[in-house]
């Protein structure tokens, strides 16, 4: 049964946010890229009378990582987010358009992609999906993809950034749509939620992919 999960649009351009749990029942939780404030999120989770255990980045790009160090202190749930790119957040202020200032966080737990986690009830994979960005990870859990910026309904994730590549993107997508069900529903880090399957027929930037 895939899991439930509810969208925040967190920080100055709606970066989504996804908080996941096994059932509605559940008292334990995952957050997935928390970009922004915070704060109606955790009243949420006070209401469901639920606890995240967990705090997974997708990658180290600074609008999924605004409301990182003060959803990890006040809860106590560990950071994971790749290896490669934790210099993003230790050092966030450094990667931020002028005018922006966030507080900066040390990941608890480093990924590489290739990991199996067992977290509030849920089994993740993770996968390396570089191309928008050097290390990015998406997380799969029981028919849910937590594709943060590779892959959007209708569209693909930037490649005019610093270490980002388009042949490399396209490779990252392919893994993901060889790897998993079409009927996979992808949580993208912007946008609506739409499902493997259908960007593979329709997505415009995926004409090479269905060649």
């Amino acid at each position: 049964m895939p899991p439930v999960v509810d969208r925040y649009e967190l920080g100055p351009i709606g970066t989504n946010c996804y908080l996941v749990r096994a059932d509605r029942t559940a008292t334990e939780a995952v957050v997935v890229d928390p970009g922004g404030d915070v704060a109606q999120l955790r009243l949420d989770l006070a209401r469901m009378s639920a606890r995240p255990v967990a705090i997974l980045i997708t990658h180290g790009h600074w609008d999924h990582l605004g409301g990182v160090a003060d959803l990890a202190e006040a809860t106590r749930a560990p950071v994971h987010m790749a290896e490669m790119e934790r210099p993003l957040l230790e050092d966030i202020n450094n990667f931020v358009p002028n005018g922006v200032r966030l507080r900066p966080y040390t990941p608890d737990v480093l990924l590489d992609g290739d990991e199996t986690l067992e977290l509030a009830g849920l089994t993740f994979e993770t996968v390396r999906v570089p191309g928008h960005s050097p290390a990015h990870l998406a997380y799969y859990a029981d028919g849910a993809l937590f594709s943060g910026d590779v892959l959007f309904a209708g569209s693909v994730g930037r490649t005019d950034l610093p270490g980002a590549d388009w042949e490399t993107l396209v490779d990252s997508i392919r893994t993901l749509a060889d790897r998993f069900r079409a009927d996979t529903i992808v949580y993208s880090g912007h946008g609506p939620e739409t499902t493997l399957g259908t960007e593979m027929e329709r997505n415009p930037f995926l004409a090479e992919l269905r060649a």
